[in-house]
């Protein structure tokens, strides 16, 4: 006896997909994972007197409205957090010695970071308590951090992330730290570059089988378009240790990308982009107004673990300063609407040329050297995330058991049914 049962499983739009039992059994399903990254996350203390409440709190979500879209459409956001949260037992404080309200991290982890590098320059503002303090405030916002620990242990072990089955590491160095330093029995506190145990941690990365690793330099002279010799020297050394993504922040101005063959890896091509810019911050001059958000997709296949590099992207944002209706304001755009023309009622005449600035120094400096990086926008970013969806829901289809015999995909006006026979 033939029964027929009707089941709905997705609605396509853009795809006709023919799910025979043939098509499934040899179809190789892929993971993709799509990651946004930025450059120096600061908080100077203009920052937090715009973002201070009446009752002396702070609400810095309003800064990442109108970026927020672009992060929710990727699966891993990472940025450099360029500043300390000691706690409010310290004063509040901005540049040269950073102190800032765990608000501050309320608000990335409302914009969608998932991981904050620590290891930089300001990193030990605070001495050990700093150090300490802001990693805990991380963790209890929902965030994990890489490059500062609170001990040895925590150093010398290699967090593996795992994102979708994709298994990759963060590893974060600095050039050095300001102000004080740090005793060498507790030099733990904060990852500075050394070619030795940048290759050690590599290597510790490549034995628990990630799949992707990432290292993120603060290195580089500050205010400088062009990397020097030493972030040259660092990058080839971790390229020759095995590392797949190479970044840079320091300089809070964005520096060129630039792709290389890679060595003991999974992948056979990655990037380095020698220093992102700034993401957000008080320092309002050309070339650190702005910056950009990198995003990048990783696909591997579940069959044979093939892991590659599927495009790299740049979306160029520019940092505004004013009032709109809710009062003073910084507010992280992305610079595309320079290119649209398309400004909010707020922006005055300087705001537009200075974005516009902004946008076409980004895209001039970020392809200097490469015409492979190609220039996003947030719509673009929704349909990849729309395309994304879809296939997952494929894969996971083609996985199930029951789903590989007897079966007969047939189209009803948008909708597709899957028609089961016993």
């Amino acid at each position: 006896m033939n029964k027929v049962i009707p089941f709905l499983f997705l609605i396509l739009l853009e795809f006709n997909v023919n799910l025979s039992a043939q098509n499934i059994e040899h179809e190789d399903s892929l993971i993709n994972v799509t990651f946004s990254i930025v450059g120096d996350i600061m908080c100077h203390s203009t920052q937090y007197n715009y973002a201070m409440l009446q009752d002396s709190t702070f609400n810095f979500k309003p800064v990442y409205r109108e970026i927020k879209e672009y992060f929710d459409n990727s699966d891993v956001v990472i940025g450099n957090l360029e500043t300390v949260v000691a706690g409010n037992e310290i004063k509040y404080s901005g540049y040269p010695v950073f102190n800032t309200p765990e608000d501050f991290l309320v608000g990335l982890k409302y914009a969608g970071f998932d991981i904050l590098t620590t290891g930089n320059n300001h990193a030990y503002d605070h001495k050990g308590k700093g150090v300490i303090n802001t990693i805990d405030y991380i963790n209890t916002n929902g965030m994990m951090n890489s490059g500062t620990y609170k001990s040895q242990s925590e150093r010398d072990s290699v967090h593996l992330f795992n994102e979708s089955n994709l298994k990759f590491v963060v590893l974060s160095y600095t050039y050095d730290v300001n102000l004080y330093r740090i005793p060498n029995n507790k030099s733990y506190l904060v990852n500075r570059i050394n070619h030795e145990q940048i290759r050690k941690d590599i290597t510790k990365a490549k034995l628990q089988n990630a799949d992707l690793v990432i290292v993120y330099f603060h290195f580089g002279k500050e205010y400088s378009r062009s990397e020097n010799r030493y972030q040259k020297e660092t990058v080839a050394k971790a390229v020759e240790y095995g590392a797949d993504i190479i970044l840079g922040a320091h300089p809070h101005s964005l520096q060129p990308v630039e792709y290389f063959e890679t060595n003991n890896a999974k992948i056979d091509t990655g990037f380095v982009a020698y220093s992102l810019g700034n993401f957000v911050s008080n320092q309002r001059w050309r070339y650190s107004d702005g910056g950009v958000i990198l995003n990048f997709s990783i696909t591997k296949s579940i069959k044979t673990n093939q892991i590659k590099l599927e495009s790299v992207r740049y979306l160029p944002i520019w940092v505004f300063k004013g009032v709109t209706s809710w009062g003073w304001e910084y507010i992280v755009f992305p610079s595309e609407i320079a290119n649209s023309g398309e400004y909010p009622d707020f922006f005055t005449n300087e705001d537009k040329k200075l974005s516009y600035e902004s946008y076409q120094d980004s895209r001039k400096i970020i392809q200097s050297r490469t015409d492979k990086i190609v220039l996003d926008t947030i719509e673009k970013s929704n349909y990849r995330k729309w395309k994304s969806e879809q296939l997952k829901f494929r894969s996971f289809i083609t996985q199930i058991p029951f789903l590989t015999t007897n079966k007969e995909l047939v189209k009803v006006d948008s909708l597709q049914y899957l028609f089961l026979e016993e």
